[in-house]
This record gives C-alpha cells, structure tokens and sequence, in this order.
C-alpha cells in the first residue's frame, strides 16, 4: 500500500511539473529590453538624422513672402493657373518622379533625389531668389507612412506627422511586441530607389540607439519574427495540445489508482 500511494504522489507530482514547465512564461532573458543598460548611465544622442526625399515621394511645398500677390505663381492650386489672380482650391502636391524630379511651376525641374527638407529647403530660396524676395519655404512629405508587421498588437501601416520616427516609437504605435515576439531579431527592411535593405536588431541590447536603422525612413516595414511559443501556436498551439494530454493522462490514472 504504501508503495502505492508512493507511486501515485510520485505520478502526479511529475504530472504537475511538466505542466508547470510546458505553460511556463518566456525566459527574462529573451524578454526584457536593454538589458545591458546599467543604472544611470548617460548616453548623449548625436544623430542627425534626417529622412531624404525618395522615388514616389508625394511632397507639398508652399511659398510665401511679404508680397503675397509676387508668389501666387509658385504656390498653385487645383483649378488655378498662372494668370488667376485669386487664390481658391487645394494645394497642388507634387510626385517625385522616376528621374528624382519635381516640375515646379516657372522654375520646371528641380531633383529633390537625396536631399533633405532642409536641403530641399536651400535649393528652393536660391532658385527663387531671381524671383522674390526673402522667401519663406514649408515643406513636407506628405507619404511618410512607415508598416509594422508579425507579433505585436496592433500590425499596420501608420503615418508619421513629423519628419522622423524612431522604431521604438513605431512599435509603440503598433502597441509593443506580443510576449510571443522575438525581441533579438527584429528586421527592418527600407527600400530606396528600388534597391532593398534587411537589417535586423536586437531590443535587449542598448546598442540598439546606434543602429542605422533606429530612425525608421518613410515605406520602411517592420517585422517581428514569432518566438518558438508563437510559431507553434500558428500551427495549432502543439504546446498546449502537449499540456492536455498530459494533464489528462494524469487526472486519468490518478482516478485509476483510486480505485484499486
């Protein structure tokens, strides 16, 4: 008999071991962020990061100036010529052509390919300085959406209001990683000109704030890759079918036993 009941504690005690192991959270190791980060360390952030106007890119661009009657030619609107005289309609965006090109009103082709707003910037007021007189210059990317896809709670594409977004901010928005995302491994793939880039990360390491691709550009797409818990759940959570039967088994021979 009392083997018996030794047999049986024995039993169940492995039964809830296993159970406990098989449903057990992720390791902290493969969770918790910056992990290499110590206690009141000081990191001063010199990136100078700016996004440059791309192949495809929508833009808007507005002038104005003390006399506002001078530079209603360069800011035209839907319906409006350059011999309209009063203003009216939306503002005319303009697309970043195959050639890196805009065709801007009297001035024609101008290549934004590569440069900054600020740079951007820069070439307007020197072209437009033939033409008025101390211009003011607002530009904006107007398609600067960036995707973020696989585990976090909120997949899609968003757009960003400012002229840069960091990743970290990008996963925020997509409201942060599942517990079933891989933390080491996040892959950023950015996409200029036709030419595609794949770089991959690792949110537990602060080394992260140096990465090249810590400031998202606009089109790039975000993945975070399942963890084992998570690829396993998308073939029919195999982990907890494993728990089941287990617990099953156990509660089946634990009844067995009674009786004998």
């Amino acid at each position: 008999m009392y083997k018996l009941y030794t047999f049986k504690k024995y039993l169940i005690g492995s039964a809830l071991l296993i159970i406990s192991f098989l449903s057990s959270c992720a390791p902290r190791k493969d969770v918790v962020y910056f992990q290499n980060a110590k206690s009141f360390e000081t990191k001063v952030d010199t990136d100078t990061f700016e996004p440059v106007f791309k192949v495809d890119d929508m833009v808007s661009i507005f002038v104005s100036t003390f006399d506002m009657e001078a530079v209603r030619p360069f800011n035209l609107t839907n319906g409006s010529s350059l011999n309209e005289q009063s203003g009216g309609g939306t503002p005319i965006n303009y697309l970043v052509d195959i050639d890196g090109n805009i065709d801007y009103p009297v001035l024609g082709k101008i290549k934004l390919l590569g440069l900054t707003v600020e740079e951007a910037k820069m070439l307007l007021k020197e072209k437009l300085s033939g033409y008025l007189k101390d211009p003011i210059i607002n530009i904006r990317i107007l398609n600067f959406e960036i995707t973020v896809l696989g585990e976090v709670r909120a997949p899609g594409t968003y757009t960003v209001s400012g002229e840069r977004v960091s990743l970290l901010k990008a996963l925020g928005m997509a409201g942060d990683l599942t517990i079933k995302g891989k933390r080491d491994n996040i892959l950023v793939i950015r996409d200029f000109n036709g030419t595609k880039t794949y770089t991959r990360v690792d949110l537990r390491n602060k080394e992260l704030f140096d990465s090249p691709v810590y400031f998202l550009t606009q089109n790039d797409v975000v993945y975070v890759e399942p963890n084992k818990s998570g690829a396993s759940g998308a073939l029919g959570d195999s982990r907890l079918g494993i728990i089941m039967a287990v617990s099953s088994l156990a509660v089946s021979v634990g009844l067995f036993l009674t009786r004998i």
